[in-house]
């Protein structure tokens, strides 16, 4: 039967009317965690601000919701039209708290009284909520005047990264301590530098703790590496934030540069080699192949070229590109920490303790354990191994921990050399042997060497470091800054990034000087923005670089703890990698396929280079961990030009090179939107005009920026 007859109008249903379905409220663990997905339905109201507003208004609001393997909205079908009984729906009913039994329903209208719903003006529909007094407000009372009741909700102050330019822009500076043009006083200037790179300490000196080794230098030359990379870190760090992005960003010898310069440093030309020879020889290399890359990185910023490449990079491209950088380096973390598991696990286990487990611990209104990781579980550590070898543990009758092992005779020392040489912490005799006074200097090794093949390899790893440092201005921009910065401002920063590379090349640090990945996860921590601490500490740099001491005391930590932390920190690099992809929509299946195979192929396709041609009998002269650095001897491209089966096999066996060309071919030709691509958004050139803020964070300093205004390409 029909509930409605042409004569007498609709018939009245039954009362009460049968409550309609609403959606499951959200989890408890979301509403404790913050979670909230972009297109699940737990979020689809929350994100908007819907979730405040009153059933009419949202009744309102068109309900599409993206469809994101087509990479468009899809409309839901509408739904049907209730008729209407004294100006109220059906639907309007059910959606209030139900009252207490309402008197006898009057006798509905006549038919040409009853008017469909969407021929009613959009302003009195919140009328149509109920008579005045019983309406659903956005105070929260119903009908009778009574408080709707609301469950309870226990909020956690997590804290996450911003996700957009949109997201909370305005409660940005509630959450820093101090913004990117603010300056605070000399003392909070000169305890949150301390902070901002005590914090960062393990990024800054533990590539030179890996590299120097690696080619045969003594502790004497690590601790003048380690003082020359404390000096370019500071004077590079100042550029950057006066005349680059302006972001208070460190610069430092980047984790990306590590894995070309363990290739350059095992090629087969230098296993001949040996002693300080073989250390001053692969430097001068390494120089030259940094000077040439970098040069090409200038190139690439000031020319404009980068404001291109930035319409392929997107945080898709950015993920598994760095995320690759740090699993790239498994073979070296805990093979090494088992060479003394009571020194190497404690080490580690400290570091998880405290990042995680202390991390919400207060001490004087700073969370000390989370802040200062590296440096709190590096003294505890290094303070057990002393009273340990104090103690007399690590001690061996007969034996001489300072006698190379190919000198020992007696079988008895053998077996315990290995132990007594990573496990005590009197070996090394850097910090005796350092000066108190050393002024690091260009060419302090020798005139760099020029190899076409070394460089063409530091030229493809310098557009990596760009793509990592893209996404480092981004992420750290949403934190600190106005805006974003424009298209013009990163590509000044990148081709500033060339040339403090070069000068890093110039005084020998045996890396490049680029934008430290954890430069984003140190200001989300401590809260700090401001540029004018992020240059005092870079000052107080240049001072420590200049005690020779500083650098002896920093070459004495014992390698197993090196690489303990080691296993930290590439672990770190590889979740800031990860961590891009909450910009783009990490649940659609496009961008986790994307995702997935540049992963794993890039850990498949450079094993498959790096096992070629090794036959589980082999004996190689190089420590396991050094054998995927060894491909360029027994590679599969082989062609008839040598030089060119160098650089092949050396690329193609590095993993964030993989990584990076499977995401760039993957994410520009599979069809998507730009909000499910998550497309990195820049402000564009001619916002700087209508928002002062904007030309206030980016411009150069000292009014050089009216001297290249005719460069639009490398300027705001």
């Amino acid at each position: 039967m029909s509930s409605s007859d042409p004569k007498t109008g609709p018939k009245p249903g039954p009362w009460p009317p049968a409550p309609e379905s609403s959606a499951m409220p959200p989890s408890t663990w979301a509403k404790r965690t913050g979670f909230r997905p972009k297109f699940s339905g737990e979020s689809a109201a929350s994100d908007s601000g819907q979730a405040s507003l009153p059933a009419s208004v949202r009744a309102r609001q068109p309900d599409n919701q993206p469809d994101l393997e087509a990479g468009q909205a899809r409309p839901r079908p509408p739904p049907p039209v209730a008729a209407v009984a004294n100006g109220e729906t059906d639907k309007d009913k059910n959606e209030k708290t139900q009252p207490p039994p309402p008197p006898p329903l009057p006798r509905p209208p006549p038919a040409a009284a009853i008017a469909p719903v969407k021929d009613q003006p959009v302003k009195r529909r919140r009328d149509s909520d109920g008579a005045p007094g019983r309406s659903n407000g956005p105070d929260g009372a119903n009908g009778s005047g009574d408080p709707v009741r609301r469950p309870t909700r226990i909020e956690e102050n997590v804290e996450v990264l911003p996700q957009s330019m949109d997201d909370d822009l305005g409660a940005r500076s509630l959450h820093m301590k101090y913004g990117l043009r603010d300056t605070p006083g000399l003392v909070p200037i000169g305890f949150y530098g301390l902070q901002h790179y005590l914090s960062m300490l393990g990024s800054l000196i533990l590539v030179p703790l890996v590299i120097v080794p690696a080619m045969g230098g003594s502790h004497e030359d690590i601790a003048n590496v380690v003082s020359t990379v404390l000096f370019v870190c500071g004077i590079t760090t100042l550029l950057h934030t006066s005349f680059g992005s302006r972001l208070p960003l460190i610069q430092g010898p980047s984790f990306v540069f590590l894995a070309p310069a363990l290739a350059i440093i095992n090629s087969p030309e230098f296993q001949g080699l040996n002693g300080n020879n073989n250390f001053k020889h692969i430097m001068r290399e390494l120089q030259g192949a940094i000077i040439i890359g970098s040069a090409f990185q200038v190139v690439l910023g000031y020319s404009g070229l980068m404001s291109l490449i930035l319409r392929l990079v997107n945080p898709v491209v950015v993920a598994p590109t760095i995320a690759a950088v740090g699993l790239s380096f498994y073979s070296y973390g805990f093979p090494l920490v088992g060479k003394c598991l009571e020194i190497g696990v404690v080490q580690i286990l400290l570091v998880v303790i405290f990042a995680l487990y202390l991390r919400k611990i207060l001490v004087l209104g700073h969370r000390i354990f989370l802040i200062y990781t590296v440096p709190l579980s590096l003294a505890i550590t290094w303070a057990a191994a002393f009273l340990l070898t104090e103690a007399g543990a690590y001690t061996y009758k007969g034996c001489d921990p300072n006698v190379p092992i190919s000198n020992v005779v007696s079988s008895h020392c053998r077996k315990y050399m290995t132990r007594m040489k990573y496990c005590r912490v009197d070996t090394s005799h850097a910090l005796r042997s350092a000066p108190w006074f050393r002024f690091p200097y260009p060419l302090q090794w020798g005139v760099p060497i020029f190899s076409w093949k070394m460089s063409l390899v530091m030229c493809v790893v310098s557009i990596i470091a760009s793509v990592d440092s893209v996404g480092s201005y981004h992420a750290s921009s949403l934190l600190v800054a106005s805006r974003p910065p424009t298209r013009g401002v990163v590509s000044r920063a990148i081709g500033l990034e060339g040339f403090t590379s070069v000068l890093a090349g110039l005084w020998g640090t045996g890396t490049g000087s680029t934008t430290l990945t954890e430069n984003v996860h140190t200001i989300a921590v401590t809260k700090m923005g401001s540029r004018r601490v992020v240059e005092l500490g870079a000052c107080v740099l240049v001072i420590f670089s200049l005690v020779g001491k500083v650098g002896g005391f920093i070459a004495s930590i014992p390698q197993v703890m090196v690489a303990s932390l080691l296993c930290f920190m590439w672990a770190m690099f590889t979740a800031l990698g990860l961590s891009n992809l909450r910009y783009s929509e990490a649940g659609s299946s496009r961008n986790i396929i994307i995702v997935g195979l540049s992963l794993f192929f890039s850990l498949s396709v450079p094993a498959y280079f790096q096992q070629y041609g090794i036959s589980p009998n082999s004996n190689l002269s190089a420590p396991s961990y050094y054998q995927p650095y060894i491909v360029a001897s027994h590679g599969p491209f082989k062609s008839q030009y040598k030089g060119l089966n160098y650089v092949m096999n050396t690329l193609l066996s590095m993993n964030m090179v993989i990584a990076f060309i499977m995401a760039v071919i993957l994410d520009n030709t599979v069809p998507g939107s730009r909000q499910e691509r998550g497309v990195y958004v820049w402000s564009a050139s001619e916002t700087a005009t209508r928002e002062p803020a904007l030309a206030k964070d980016y411009e150069l300093p000292f009014r050089v920026g009216r001297f290249f205004r005719w460069v639009k390409w490398v300027g705001i």
